[in-house]
């Protein structure tokens, strides 16, 4: 390993999850702060520790100038961005490699591609990817915008190109609401990315979300390690993720698998990603890429045996894939819970000072946090505090060991998302695994009732 010393360009879990691969490998690790992270468990873990600036992200976790500096003065040789923040940012990535510094990650213009949504989609299609009908790229003109909704049939969605988490997106019933909602999604898309720019989709009615785990070595190698299923969202926000799907059968991963490797292949892909998709009726389409690790990331260890992050180190370096595909072997069933620091129902944020904490144990139980008795959560940033990740040799299995360690997970002086959890672990729709993207906000309405 020629890599000797990580920047960890993150906070929270994810920082932690970085640093314990490092040290593994036997790398030095540094971690950067803010002034509201400086008792953060990370922080206590690393080697070094650098203060890049106050709370506020845009001031300390997006300061470009700040991290650095902060590698710099440390020395790193390679910088980890974990997911969120900066892991996205093609220019971060472009600045990091001109200072001679490993980014561990994508290609930066592989980054900048799958970060245009209506770029993305056209690359996709071009690498042989299943695509949502709908428009070739960005729409302006509604009369144009009118013709692709009738092509493809009413109800259609429009989204914005730069966009994420569900802003800028926009479901039309039919054409009479076609040009306000395309005016409001635009208007929307121009206030939280900066820029207004709009496709339209065919809208799908009641899909599941099934994404696919890959990796490149950028030298035109890569493999993929199976499915994960995201469908238990509320507001576009992944709640709860299992590996493999219920749903996919071995011949379709067999095969959605092969076009998801092709295509990386064809790109000549570097690193961790993942191939986002929206499945009903038998039929995959392409929603996005995301040229990161994914949050949840774990369940797709913990069938495959396969340690991302390390993995992610390796390829950084330079190395090969340290797994043909024919090595991949899946074996069993693995669940994930996001922990939330907020109230169950109301879903209001519930930061503050953490006076008990005790996580479950027993095997095939992984806690992925950075909690510990006294630890303060801060009001900045994201209110996921935890990862709660079990395995089984079958999903029922999971389901029961996961249902044993929610019970066991202990989190006092603040609300979390725990009692959530432990309700729809019982759900019998949710135990069927007939589940689609609409299941969980329609369960949680009736859970209000």
């Amino acid at each position: 390993m020629t890599i000797e010393k990580i920047l960890i360009a993150n906070r929270g879990e994810i920082a932690l999850r970085i640093l314990r691969a490092a040290r593994e490998l036997g790398i030095q690790t540094v971690a950067v702060h803010s002034t509201a992270d400086e008792d953060a468990m990370h922080v206590r873990l690393a080697h070094e520790a650098i203060c890049i600036g106050p709370p506020s992200a845009t001031d300390s976790y997006l300061s470009i100038p700040a991290i650095i500096s902060a590698a710099e003065i440390s020395g790193a040789d390679a910088i980890h961005p974990g997911y969120g923040f900066l892991s996205e940012n093609a220019h971060f990535a472009e600045v990091v490699e001109a200072h001679d510094i490993k980014w561990i990650g994508p290609k930066p213009e592989h980054i900048k591609i799958m970060g245009d949504k209506v770029a993305a989609k056209k690359t996709a299609g071009d690498l042989g990817i299943p695509l949502v009908p709908g428009s070739d790229g960005a729409v302006e003109d509604i009369e144009i915008a009118k013709q692709i909704a009738k092509d493809v049939g009413y109800p259609v969605i429009i989204k914005a190109a730069s966009g994420g988490g569900g802003r800028g997106m926009k479901v039309v019933e039919n054409e009479d609401e076609l040009e306000t909602q395309m005016k409001q999604a635009g208007t929307e898309a121009k206030a939280a990315f900066g820029d207004a720019t709009v496709y339209i989709e065919k809208y799908l009615g009641d899909p599941r979300h099934i994404e696919f785990q890959v990796f490149g070595d950028g030298k035109g190698n890569a493999i993929h390690l199976g499915e994960r299923d995201c469908s238990l969202q509320r507001r576009h926000q992944k709640v709860l993720e299992e590996a493999p799907s219920p749903v996919i059968s071995a011949e379709q991963r067999e095969q959605m698998g092969k076009v998801c490797v092709d295509a990386m292949k064809g790109m000549g892909y570097r690193g961790a990603g993942t191939i986002e998709f929206l499945y009903e009726n038998g039929e995959f389409y392409f929603i996005e890429m995301n040229t990161r690790l994914q949050v949840e990331h774990p369940v797709t260890e913990m069938i495959t045996g396969v340690d991302l992050v390390r993995e992610q180190i390796r390829i950084a370096d330079g190395r090969d894939l340290s797994v043909a595909q024919e090595d991949i072997v899946f074996s069993g069933h693995s669940i994930e819970c996001r922990i939330n620091a907020e109230n169950p129902k109301t879903w209001a944020p519930s930061p503050g000072k953490v006076t008990g904490y005790h996580p479950p144990g027993g095997m095939h139980v992984r806690v992925d946090s950075g909690l510990y008795a006294g630890y303060s959560i801060p009001p900045y940033y994201d209110s996921m505090i935890a990862k709660l990740i079990v395995y089984g040799r079958t999903r029922d299995g999971a389901m029961m060991r996961l249902a044993r360690a929610l019970d066991e997970f202990v989190i006092e002086g603040v609300e979390t998302t725990i009692p959530l959890h432990q309700k729809l672990v019982y759900d019998e729709e949710f135990q069927s695994g007939e589940y689609t993207i609409k299941w969980l906000e329609e369960w949680l309405e009736k859970d209000q009732d």
